[in-house]
């Protein structure tokens, strides 16, 4: 599972994308698993392509949201059937209440069964970048 990813719309298709900011535009990095025309395979399963964001259809950055004893998180990381779970909620004392570890101001986390996760999905936000004009 990706956790947190952009994801961009390019003729027609839908790719894992980076953004690369050059000097005077916003680039970006499409990759594909499989092969695509005009796209270098840069190790097995893994082919790229670096096009104008202006050439791109959107770009959103992806996020894995979940509820957790009725409240929302932020999915940060996974591994032997837990998940890091970082709290949205904004409320200190709803935060101790669930028993959360404070990371920094106003950020708290813990890791929790994956079992007791649910309404986990992926969250799109669109990005602006200059769309292009035909």
């Amino acid at each position: 599972m990706s956790l947190h990813f952009y994801r961009a719309r390019w003729r027609g298709a839908v790719y894992v994308a980076a953004p690369e900011p050059h000097s005077l535009e916003l680039w970006i990095r499409l990759r594909s698993s499989e092969p695509v025309a005009g796209f270098e395979q840069v190790e097995p399963g893994c082919h790229v392509r670096t096009v104008p964001a202006a050439e791109c259809d959107g770009l959103e950055f992806v996020s894995t949201v979940c509820r957790w004893r009725g409240e929302r998180f932020d999915v940060h990381d996974e591994r032997d059937g837990l998940l890091l779970l970082e709290y949205l909620g904004g409320s200190a004392l709803t935060a101790r209440a669930l028993g959360l570890e404070r990371v920094e101001r106003g950020v708290y986390r813990l890791w929790v069964p994956a079992a007791e996760v649910t309404d986990l999905h992926e969250q799109p936000v669109p990005l602006e970048i200059g769309q292009h004009h035909d």
